[in-house]
């Protein structure tokens, strides 16, 4: 079984998807044009926030929203020490230095006493990572950055759709970047990011910085750069955005046979969810006591898996410039270690998870 496959085939999508294409070359108009306006106006409509900002990643919307709100050289950004390189690599690329935290380990995501007991005089912003498809616990977050006057910028790459106590990722914190890369719960068919955030001024400077600093054709205020989400890619995106929630729904009642299947398979430990989140499930990943030894016997059942991921931020060469130490984050390395990520996409066969147990339980000999 792949570990993921596009359902872009799917006739209805299909069609629309085909419809999206015609619109654009119709139009004649490929960058900043209607459907880009179209689809930030819905995004953050689907978010709850105020407005929606394309660009070319997930990244850029990172770093540019960094950039837009004033974090630099001299700066301190807390984030987990488990999760994709790229929320280390903005903070490095505006000159700031990451300050990481362990996350929690059912949720994997950072708390308020863990960023309480990092902060130093230069802490300047926090970024909390929605990884796998679940949110961290924003509210006290939120509140601590208030009192402390820290800017929050929620890295919801991999939570499109993901709820925190009934509101959607991309409008709890100040701002929040996301990234549309294809396997994504909202994938365009190429790269494309967009941050979301109800901060009028604050979304100027990025539409600003996207646009070789510029809001008037050569007239440029901010030393900007060319990150826009382009107008193929959005109205690919127009036309999945509806089908989002349904998909969603998709993924949890696989996520929720997965937990069923694999609850008497000893060294397998399924992820959990807390009360207040509804997880996505963009990753479904799992803790093992011998990853090599499941993934192989996976592999023998034609199962693919995949790592997200194997080698901890802090242990990256990227980073060796900024000195840490093996063992200076246990879980980080730990969760390296023993993660491994199982098939999961919206179209996959309803006994995909029963048939994925099985192959666990017949080789390791449980009947």
């Amino acid at each position: 079984m792949k570990f993921f496959q596009l359902d872009v085939q799917e006739p209805e999508l299909k069609a629309e998807l085909d419809a999206a294409y015609q619109r654009v070359l119709a139009n004649g108009q490929l960058i900043l044009g209607p459907e880009l306006a179209a689809f930030e106006a819905e995004f953050a409509a689907y978010c709850g926030a105020g407005q929606a900002i394309g660009v070319g990643n997930g990244l850029d919307a990172l770093v540019l929203t960094l950039r837009a709100a004033g974090v630099g050289p001299g700066d301190e950004v807390i984030v987990p020490s488990h999760t994709f390189a790229a929320t280390w690599l903005a903070v490095t690329q505006v000159g700031a230095r990451p300050v990481p935290v362990e996350p929690d380990p059912a949720s994997y995501t950072i708390s308020a006493e863990a960023v309480g007991a990092a902060l130093t005089p230069r802490t300047a912003a926090v970024i909390p990572v929605s990884l796998y498809g679940h949110p961290a616990d924003m509210d006290p977050i939120l509140a601590l950055a208030a009192d402390r006057g820290l800017f929050v910028l929620e890295d919801a790459a991999q939570s499109h759709g993901a709820e925190y106590r009934g509101r959607r990722t991309g409008g709890l914190a100040h701002a929040t970047a996301f990234s549309f890369y294809p396997t994504k719960n909202l994938g365009a068919l190429g790269d494309g990011g967009a941050v979301t955030t109800s901060d009028a001024a604050l979304a100027d400077r990025i539409r600003k910085l996207r646009n070789y600093g510029s809001a008037r054709k050569y007239e440029h205020e901010l030393s900007g750069v060319n990150s826009r989400l382009d107008e193929l890619q959005a109205a690919f995106l127009r036309a999945k955005l509806p089908r989002l929630d349904a998909a969603n729904g998709a993924r949890r009642t696989h996520a929720a046979a997965y937990a069923e299947a694999l609850t008497d398979i000893p060294g397998v430990t399924p992820p959990a969810e807390a009360a207040w989140a509804r997880h996505v499930y963009h990753l479904y990943v799992v803790r093992c006591a011998d990853r090599a030894a499941t993934q192989a016997r996976l592999a023998q059942a034609e199962v693919q898996t995949l790592i997200h991921y194997p080698t901890a931020c802090h242990q990256q060469p990227a980073f060796a410039e900024l000195g840490f130490r093996p063992g200076q984050f246990p879980l980080a390395e730990r969760l390296a270690a023993d993660v491994l990520s199982l098939p999961m996409w919206p179209g996959m066969d309803e006994g995909a998870p029963e048939r994925i147990a099985a192959a666990l339980r017949s080789q390791s000999g449980i009947s």
